[in-house]
């Protein structure tokens, strides 16, 4: 969601200020909300500024910079290896999770492979799953 212009910010100030209507009805007349106006007044008090307060950018990446480039070989020369696998080979102390999102920003995608055999008994269809029926498919 993108933050108010400060064109709006400042013309909901001066309806507020001129004290001719309520802040409902500016609110009303601006289509904003009387909390927005409501926090837009206090933080001009208490900071004197009614700018837009900055996007937070999340923590930074465990796997960064050196790391990052260390991944991107280890992938190359074991393109098969499972998340756990790249996990103790950089010997990282993290959850899988984070190497699959430093995967996806090297462009690299991981594809689960199976280690089992398909069963025997197929898949069972919706309409007998829940009652435990076995459908051949094909």
């Amino acid at each position: 969601m993108e933050a108010y212009s400060q064109d709006l910010r400042k013309r909901v100030v001066q309806a507020c200020d001129a004290g001719t209507e309520t802040q409902q009805q500016v609110a009303s007349r601006f289509g904003v909300s009387t909390a927005w106006i409501r926090k837009l007044l206090k933080r001009r008090r208490e900071t004197g500024s009614i700018d837009a307060l900055p996007r937070g950018r999340g923590p930074e990446p465990k796997i960064s910079g050196q790391r990052l480039e260390k991944l991107q070989a280890l992938v190359e020369r074991n393109p098969d290896a499972t998340l756990d696998e790249l996990r103790r080979r950089m010997r990282l102390k993290c959850v899988k999770s984070t190497i699959y999102l430093a995967l996806v920003r090297l462009g690299l995608s991981y594809k689960k492979s199976r280690s089992m055999p398909q069963s025997s008994t197929g898949r069972m269809s919706n309409k007998h799953a829940a009652a435990g029926v076995a459908v051949r498919n094909g």
